[in-house]
């Protein structure tokens, strides 16, 4: 069972996702730093690199966006009236023909309408894609293709006839509208059924699609009239998105902590989603609404390195641009009656913690697993197949191998946002984020290397070291004969001044 807890105030909205009392994840959407992904632009070339095959396109944010040849699938500008996917161009000529090259599809100053695919990450711009798709309650819309597709999470035996059934309300739908109107003229659009809409009616299948056609409809009209670089569309706020994406049939209570917002919320799902309207509750306690499952601490927890495991063990996350690193360790966990069992009970728990925190803080990219050495094999296939399990209660696409040689499990989650670290935290201004600053000693010793560089070079004087108290306090203890050596080596006197506002690692030398 699940419920839905959200935490709304004018700067920021908070969502989280509850099973049998404990937060298995959490959405922040900041009003000033809302996501991109969804979002629909007329962007302008900037610039394309055939030696990269990408492009660089203007869509009018502070870095532009990035559109690789491989997400150049439908090319379509305004006024144009659409092209086959060019997927579909090279079956016709062979399966093996090579891509067109990006240099042949687009040019310096084109307008291009095209979706945010993946928001900014880092120093990173946004990815782009120049095939369209709206998602709706039951349906995505992918106007510029054919393609009738089902959600894999729906059984086997059902996607044929679910498939012919969407087929035939996306053909009437076309007729109804007559040509040209919705996708682009010549055919109807293509549509992807989503898990929630298995067991939707034909009625509500046909006003899902009514309501994507005319949003289509609405975006090829203001590419036409609208200068480059403008905003077309942008998906759903984190609150609407929270009836359209998170709520299923295991959701038993959305509760919300603003009326205003309740109200705004019951109005939308009135409209669009009737089915999750009588889950919505005001949450008129006392208490703040994520007290009542301790939903901040899970969070101040979320941005910590070590996770505590019920047995006594605990797990490392370690995040780095390129990859994140989770490690395994027994900690205090004696509970087994030999070691081997030990490490067994140990993996089992870590498998389950590590699916849920990738979830808590949306990590995604290459993930890098240390599960603690099994001599059994019966063991590790267990704890493989516990992990694959967890990882398949997961909203967002998962991969995951199996052991490799080193005992490391090599897996992937797909990434579209920032994780929460990132949106929540920022770099240390002590340790450039690093994790690690000098001790005190390595920075006294720098200090005595730099006065020696400087007598070779200038005569003050007198030098003075200005550094943190701890450093000054070495000077005057432990290291004082090193430093008084040194004054004699060069011939000056060395003074000391203690700055507490410096940081651990920094000092500065003083010629007078």
């Amino acid at each position: 069972m699940q419920d839905i807890l959200i935490n709304w105030s004018p700067q920021e909205t908070r969502v989280a996702v509850v099973e049998h009392g404990a937060v298995q994840e959490l959405h922040v959407e900041r009003t000033l730093e809302r996501g991109l992904v969804g979002n629909v632009y007329l962007g302008k070339v900037s610039r394309v690199l055939p030696g990269m095959q990408s492009a660089f396109i203007d869509i009018g944010l502070e870095r532009t966006a990035f559109l690789h040849v491989a997400d150049i699938v439908a090319p379509f500008t305004p006024g144009s009236r659409g092209a086959m996917p060019l997927e579909r161009d090279r079956e016709r000529e062979g399966r093996n023909a090579p891509p067109v090259p990006i240099e042949k599809q687009v040019f310096e100053g084109q307008s291009l309408l095209v979706q945010v695919i993946k928001d900014p990450i880092g120093t990173k711009g946004a990815r782009l894609s120049t095939q369209i798709s709206i998602a709706g309650r039951m349906l995505v819309f992918l106007p510029q293709d054919q393609h009738i597709g089902v959600s894999q999470k729906i059984p086997p035996d059902q996607r044929d006839a679910l498939r012919r059934r969407l087929l035939a309300l996306a053909e009437a739908a076309a007729a109804q509208e007559g040509p040209g109107a919705g996708a682009a003229a010549g055919h109807h659009g293509g549509f992807i059924l989503r898990t929630n809409g298995e067991d939707a009616s034909d009625a509500e299948l046909a006003e899902d699609i009514a309501y994507l056609r005319k949003t289509w409809t609405r975006i090829r009209e203001q590419s036409t009239r609208m200068p480059a670089r403008s905003l077309l569309h942008q998906d759903l706020s984190l609150l609407q998105r929270v009836l359209r994406d998170l709520t299923t049939d295991e959701t038993t209570s959305i509760r919300i902590d603003s009326r205003e917002q309740h109200e705004l919320l019951r109005r939308f799902g009135q409209e669009f989603m009737p089915q999750a309207v009588g889950r919505l509750q005001l949450y008129t306690g006392e208490r703040p609404i994520f007290d009542l499952y301790n939903i901040d601490e899970d969070i101040t927890r979320a941005l910590g390195r070590r996770v505590d495991l019920k047995s006594g063990g605990y797990l490392v996350i370690d995040q780095t641009e390129a990859l994140t690193t989770v490690d395994v360790n027994t900690g205090a966990y004696v509970g087994a009656r030999n070691f081997d069992d030990t490490v067994f009970k140990t993996n089992l728990e870590a498998a389950q913690a590590i699916a849920r925190q990738l979830r808590l803080r949306n990590l995604g990219g290459i993930i890098i697993v240390d599960f603690i050495d099994m001599v059994r094999d019966d063991h590790r296939e267990q704890v493989l197949a516990e992990f694959r399990k967890q990882l398949g209660r997961d909203r967002v696409k998962t991969t995951a191998g199996g052991f490799s040689a080193l005992g490391l499990v090599e897996m992937t989650r797909k990434r579209t946002r920032e994780s929460l670290a990132h949106m929540l935290c920022e770099p240390c201004e002590a340790c450039s984020g690093q994790g690690i600053v000098k001790t005190a000693r390595t920075v006294a010793y720098d200090a005595l290397r730099e006065i020696l560089r400087e007598a070779r070079q200038f005569t003050p004087k007198e030098f003075r070291i200005v550094a943190p108290p701890q450093v000054i306090e070495l000077f005057l203890d432990e290291e004082s004969q090193h430093l008084a050596g040194l004054s004699d080596f060069i011939g000056k006197p060395i003074s000391l001044q203690a700055e507490p506002a410096m940081g651990q690692g920094q000092y500065d030398i003083v010629l007078l």
